[in-house]
């Protein structure tokens, strides 16, 4: 028997999806704020302190208050958002990504009951599944592995969607293997999966190869979800993409710049 709300879902769209989720009555689905796309009339939202499971029912104010102080720390809100069918038959509420990527359901039954996953991965969940902090064992993982000491832990036995930048690849590590990837390129592994980060190599390699000084190392037995691209390299790219933009308004981008063009042309 499931404590988790059973609900049923429907993903749209490719690059930029968006996931609908179908709610019997009295159902519920907890999710970020602001990740609401559009819901039906019978759909109730309230704002809870923490994950909003159940997990917290006899706890003090003061306990619930500490447990959702954990989520700052993964740099996430205090408060978290419910949505719940208070109608007749079935209602809906979608849930968009935040930027151009893939969302993934994950049903934690099937995972031994608990996803560790990057911090901004949650997107939402069926009511029951518990949003913790994981801290990570190893100083090396935790100072370098691009996530700091803190990703999210996902716990309990319904669904929960995640979302990823680029195209997601699962993987499935046999004991003692090894995949050595970008730090930002981790989604989500399994419990089982030891993490750890490796520098790249030789000191050349690390200054000129361009892919950073370090390597996350993940080692099996487990599942990994990685992405192609991680919401850093996006925001890097446009970064520079818009400084490149600002030089040309200036003049500064053009062959022979402002004098040459006005020479060019006959001006003075």
């Amino acid at each position: 028997m499931r404590r988790a709300h059973e609900i049923d879902y429907q993903i749209y769209g490719d690059d930029m999806q968006f996931v609908e989720i179908s709610l019997d009555p009295g159902e519920t689905v907890v999710a970020e704020a602001g990740a609401m796309m559009y819901m039906d009339g019978s759909i109730q939202f309230d704002t809870v302190l923490g994950d909003g499971s159940d997990r917290d029912k006899g706890k003090g104010l003061m306990d619930k208050v500490m447990g959702a102080g954990k989520r700052v720390l993964t740099g996430e809100s205090l408060f978290m958002t419910t949505f719940t069918n208070q109608g007749s038959g079935k209602k809906a509420v979608s849930f968009a990504a935040p930027y151009p990527g893939k969302i993934i359901p994950l049903d934690l039954a099937d995972f031994e009951g608990q996803i560790i996953c990057q911090r901004d991965a949650f997107l939402c969940a069926a009511k029951g599944i518990a949003i913790e902090i994981a801290f990570q064992r190893k100083i090396g993982a935790g100072l370098f592995g691009g996530e700091g000491f803190i990703m999210q832990r996902l716990v309990g036995d319904g669904l929960a969607f995640l979302h990823a930048g680029g195209t997601i690849i699962q993987k499935e590590l046999e004991a003692g293997e090894i995949i050595k990837l970008d730090t930002g390129c981790l989604v989500a592994m399994t419990a089982g999966i030891d993490y750890d980060i490796a520098f790249v190599g030789n000191l050349k390699s690390a200054i000129f190869g361009g892919e950073g000084l370090f390597w996350a190392t993940l080692k099996g037995p487990g599942q990994i979800w990685l992405q192609s691209l991680p919401f850093s390299r996006l925001a890097n790219r446009m970064i520079a993409a818009g400084r490149r933009g600002s030089g040309k308004n200036k003049g500064e981008g053009g062959l022979l710049g402002n004098v040459g063009l006005k020479n060019l042309l006959g001006g003075d």
